[in-house]
């Protein structure tokens, strides 16, 4: 049986919300395992790692913020980009995160499916951005910061482990076993 890592952020929003042991409990219900956690302060340099993006990101991302946003046209799209990364980073410290390693069979997919789309408007009931979430594009825009989208989740594993490394040490990743993973492995 392979297991994979997979990191997922949770953000100010949340923390300050209470919301924490909600979101955590989602993630075990579904067998998924805590292979490390912690809350911190996000240094800026991690964040700026963790948000790094090339030219590519930043102009497809500011294209779809100035459709959705209805922007004049001549609106530069990278610097859209840059102002999104430059929120996040900003919003990621005004209050302690909490960073988690999970793992478990297929962790990356499963952890996306549970965590919903980064548009809220797309999240459907059930997922954690749908069921804690009730942000838009617009309003954000109209707030002048990042749409608060209650959780991080790695989209695949290559991102996963750089991610990973970002924000754990090794001597912070542990290994054990469940007692259901014999249950849910097993072999006939």
């Amino acid at each position: 049986m392979t297991t994979e890592k997979t990191l997922v952020l949770i953000k100010p929003d949340a923390v300050l919300r209470g919301i924490i042991g909600d979101i955590i409990q989602r993630f075990e219900r579904v067998g998924m395992k805590i292979v490390g956690l912690k809350m911190i302060k996000a240094p800026r340099e991690t964040l700026e790692k963790h948000y790094f993006k090339d030219d590519k990101w930043l102009k497809e991302k500011g294209e779809l913020y100035i459709k959705k946003l209805n922007l004049p046209k001549n609106t530069d799209p990278k610097k859209i980009g840059r102002n999104i990364v430059e929120g996040l980073i900003e919003d990621n410290q005004f209050s302690p995160i909490i960073a988690m390693i999970l793992e478990g069979h297929n962790a990356i997919h499963t952890v996306k499916r549970l965590t919903g789309p980064t548009n809220i408007d797309e999240a459907l009931p059930g997922t954690i951005r749908g069921d804690f979430s009730h942000d838009t594009f617009e309003l954000a825009n109209h707030s002048n910061r990042p749409n608060i989208t209650i959780i991080h989740a790695t989209d695949d594993p290559k991102e996963a482990q750089k991610e990973i490394d970002f924000w754990f040490s090794p001597d912070e990743i542990h290994s054990y076993s469940k007692p259901e993973e014999t249950v849910h492995y097993r072999k006939r």
